[in-house]
């Protein structure tokens, strides 16, 4: 989304996007004096961006695929940082790219929600996928026993974000991520929780 988010923030409020790291403030100014936006005007613009400015956002190559040979032997749930009035717009964005998985919307840290999800599923093996270091962080808290992989699509943010510590891998393509998933499934064991 930051692609997409930073061409609309540019088109429609004359702010300039320029992601050098995870902290939105920071990556935006105003075009008509430099000023720095506060975090209360980021949200708003986030806010604004979703669910009327979603239909900018495109599919991330291969996802579409690799969801689609993962999902023949796990249970895939997408679990975003939407807010609740987001849930059917995400859900009707990806069924119109032909993905069609379980939606759940969360605010904060993923990690207790993952735990449910692993509680409520009881699966051998449980993958997270995520590009915020601090949503490894939060998994790795509350449920170690998740393969972490960190993912960042979007390249001109991969080259600029280190790999999260708490991931156990960092894979920025699906192809690949693929691969190193199905391999996590294969064994059918738990991560070391490290």
């Amino acid at each position: 989304m930051v692609r997409h988010f930073g061409q609309w923030v540019g088109e429609a409020h004359d702010i300039e996007f320029t992601l050098n790291g995870s902290d939105f403030t920071k990556a935006m100014r105003r075009r008509a004096d430099d000023r720095a936006l506060e975090r209360e005007e980021m949200w708003g613009l986030i806010q604004g961006f979703f669910p009327a400015e979603m239909a900018r956002q495109t599919l991330v190559p291969h996802a579409r695929e690799a969801l689609l040979a993962l999902s023949r032997t796990a249970d895939i749930v997408i679990l975003t940082n939407l807010q609740d009035v987001c849930r059917q717009p995400r859900i009707d964005q990806l069924a119109a790219f032909g993905i069609d998985h379980r939606v759940e919307c969360n605010q904060g840290g993923k990690g207790e929600p993952v735990a449910r999800l692993v509680a409520e599923h009881g699966p051998s093996a449980t993958v997270f996928v995520d590009d915020l270091a601090v949503h490894h962080d939060s998994v790795a808290q509350h449920a170690p026993q998740v393969h972490r992989l960190h993912m960042i699509a979007e390249p001109d943010l991969a080259r600029v974000m280190p790999p999260a510590p708490a991931a156990h891998a960092r894979i920025d393509d699906w192809p690949a991520a693929q691969a190193w998933i199905e391999e996590r499934f294969a064994t059918g064991a738990p991560a070391g929780g490290g």
